[in-house]
């Protein structure tokens, strides 16, 4: 039987309702028991340095890498730490070239990688400990703090302090070196264990954590490889690692997929316009992917910025406007931008623009991954939807999650039996096969790339002994894309004052979660079900600008 037609301009299939990715499949490979990181280390490529510190400019070899991974999983296995395929291990840390050694070492393991943001509270990491029941913790001297007792931990530094606390077990540095026992019985890890535990606001609700197979991540190291044609290619790129390396893009680019094909990654520990300029400047960076309020600051500045041998922007976390793109094109007419879309639910990217050309479709996320199928479902009735037709994006490919950890309901709402994962998202493909994010069905709040679910601020606003009732909406922002607004109903005779709100979340949560601005309302507007009306909030709050 010959396979159903598809439409060569769009990817779209009459016969099954969904679009095919117009892009070549990347191969796979088919060797079941393989974990990501003995895949990575077989690449062949010809760079020399894999990580550069952009602060101290300490730089590590390949040869280096592999080498301290190796020694670091053989302490790792051993006593005391004696961390097992299956065990969680969590990292709390910024940005660093130590961050790498500790995630690869303990993936080598089949032990699964859980991340945490360094700005979450001690009781926000506390909560996601709870759930994810790491064995040990990988953070910095600064963090220890922040964990709850009870941890052992590894410090991400070279060595011990005697002031460090008993809980400190090692440190990065002694693991590292630690000579790579051959003969230590591994266990055996296949592509479908577990291999990363991230937490994601989901579609709804609270925090959940998204499980990641070594498929995923092998699938989207390969996707990754291919869109910057790294394979084979002579030039050493280098790539400077402006986002986290906890959040899923960072880790699956930076702490794991680009080390694949040579590429040299200079890490930057936290975001500063300077410090970025500099080190794009001393270490001859060609690839620089970043956020959207980075680009605009980038834009807004009165002179070109100096960029030295830059060639290519990325950006991920939210589309940019006709105008920024326009402007940023102006003002470095040298450097070709270039999107992604992507979920934690989708181990990074689902579709995205890969040259200067396909950039220039405004407002498009981009054309599907490799090895993507989508379909565009209506909400209402469930119809699969033809090209330019608007509804919720569903996608399928090799690097889905595995499901959300300990939840079967939510995975369930989630992920259909046949593999397709339901984004949330509200999307139309047009005739050519781009895709436009056209609105969140999810409500998740996007504060610089960082996600803010609504249910989190209203269930602590709903504390307050004076607060009757509330609802938080994204209120738009030029800079930072989307911020946290409440609507408040104030208890009777109560006088609380907008400040007063916006002081009593900003004690509690991590910087990007605050409220930003307040409203007060008689009643919050609400469905039949009791479910928050948000779309008519967010009418009323904007319809104000």
């Amino acid at each position: 039987m010959a396979p159903p037609a598809v439409d060569p301009r769009s990817g779209y299939c009459a016969a099954t309702r969904s679009f095919r990715s117009k892009r070549a499949d990347v191969p796979l490979p088919a060797d079941r028991d393989l974990d990501v990181v003995t895949f990575l280390a077989s690449r062949r490529h010809a760079g020399t340095v894999a990580l550069v510190d952009a602060a101290t400019g300490r730089r590590v070899t390949f040869a280096e890498l592999w080498r301290a991974v190796a020694g670091a999983a053989t302490a790792l296995a051993a006593p005391p730490l004696s961390l097992r395929k299956g065990q969680a291990a969590l990292v709390v840390s910024p940005n660093s070239v130590h961050f790498p050694v500790a995630a690869l070492a303990a993936m080598s393991l089949g032990a699964v990688l859980t991340t945490a943001n360094p700005l979450n509270t001690p009781a926000e990491i506390a909560k996601q400990v709870a759930d994810a029941r790491p064995v040990l913790a990988f953070t910095t001297r600064d963090l220890l703090p922040k964990l709850p007792a009870g941890l052992r931990v590894v410090l991400l530094e070279p060595e011990r302090l005697p002031s460090d606390p008993d809980a400190v077990v090692a440190t990065v540095g002694e693991i590292s070196a630690t000579t790579p026992d051959p003969a230590r019985r591994r266990e055996r890890v296949t592509q479908d264990d577990p291999a990363t535990l991230l937490y994601s606001s989901g579609t709804t609700g609270p925090s959940k954590g998204v499980v990641a197979t070594h498929r995923s991540l092998i699938s989207m190291v390969q996707i990754i490889m291919t869109r910057f044609r790294l394979e084979g290619s002579d030039r050493t790129e280098a790539f400077l690692c402006t986002v986290p390396m906890f959040h899923v893009y960072g880790l699956v680019a930076f702490a794991t997929g680009l080390l694949g094909c040579g590429a040299t990654i200079v890490v930057l520990s936290k975001y500063e316009l300077p410090e970025m300029l500099r080190a794009i400047n001393e270490y001859g960076v060609t690839y620089l992917p970043l956020v959207p309020p980075i680009l605009v600051a980038m834009v807004a500045h009165p002179k070109p910025l100096p960029l030295g041998q830059l060639r290519k922007v990325l950006s991920g976390g939210a589309p940019l406007s006709k105008e920024l793109i326009e402007g940023f094109r102006e003002k470095y007419p040298q450097v070709e931008i270039l999107q992604g879309y992507g979920l934690t639910e989708s181990t990074a990217i689902g579709a995205s623009t890969d040259s200067a050309e396909e950039s220039r479709r405004y407002g498009t996320a981009g054309l599907l991954s490799p090895n993507t199928e989508a379909k565009i479902v209506d909400p209402d009735t469930g119809e699969a939807l033809p090209v330019n037709r608007t509804g919720e994006l569903w996608i399928r490919g090799p690097y889905v999650m595995k499901g959300y950890f300990r939840n079967t309901e939510a995975t369930q709402s989630t992920l259909t039996p046949d593999g397709w994962l339901k984004t949330g998202d509200l999307c139309y493909i047009d005739e050519d096969g781009y895709l436009f994010v056209v609105d969140r069905l999810k409500e998740l709040i996007k504060y610089k790339g960082y996600q803010v679910p609504p249910a989190e601020l209203e269930a602590l606003l709903l504390t307050h002994p004076e607060i009757a009732d509330v609802a938080v909406i994204p209120f738009p922002d030029r800079e930072v894309g989307q911020f946290p607004m409440a609507y408040v109903v104030r208890k009777k005779g109560s006088n609380l004052s907008g400040r007063d709100v916006m002081e009593f979340v900003a004690k509690q949560v991590a910087p990007y979660k605050k409220v930003r601005k307040v409203a007060f309302v008689t009643e919050i507007p609400k469905n039949a079900s009791g479910k928050i009306l948000r779309k008519d909030l967010i009418k009323l709050a904007t319809s104000k600008l």
